[in-house]
């Protein structure tokens, strides 16, 4: 099997699906937390303010956040986010590894995006701008190899 193939089990997405949003958001918060507090990733004042909504559609997950001052906080689901990202557990990872970029994902359907598609190309010239940390690329590595 294809790593771009691996899908979660459906039982998965139907448990995730039952996780408040402001638990399921905890652990991107943290990562990006810990992330931005390592220098690995600055957000541009051009999120500052701005709110999104991850939905990660094989873990029936879906993470809420804000731009807050560069900061990265949970918010409610309820709220309208300004872009949305949808796409499978492996791919969020394939683009946060470097192992595929944004517009690949975009193009071959795996990656949506909807909102304001200013803020949405913006996130997407930040992501692929960002330095990876060595043991991401790393077990990007390895993944791909497996």
């Amino acid at each position: 099997m294809q790593l771009t193939d691996f899908r979660f089990p459906a039982p998965l997405a139907n448990l995730g699906r039952l996780m408040p949003s402001p638990l399921a958001s905890a652990p991107l918060l943290l990562m990006l937390e810990l992330a931005r507090r390592r220098q690995w990733l600055t957000a541009p004042e051009s999120l500052y303010g701005k709110t999104f909504l991850m939905q990660i559609e094989d873990l029936g997950l879906e993470l809420s956040f804000i731009c807050d001052q560069g900061k990265f906080k949970p918010v409610a689901k309820k709220l309208d986010a300004d872009v949305r990202l949808s796409a499978s557990a492996m791919d969020f990872f394939q683009l946060a590894s470097g192992m595929e970029d944004a517009d690949t994902l975009f193009f071959r359907r795996r990656l949506k995006m909807e909102g304001d598609t200013e803020l949405g190309i913006a996130v997407k010239y930040w992501i692929d701008a960002s330095e990876r940390p060595a043991w991401l690329t790393a077990m990007a590595a390895r993944l791909g190899a497996a």
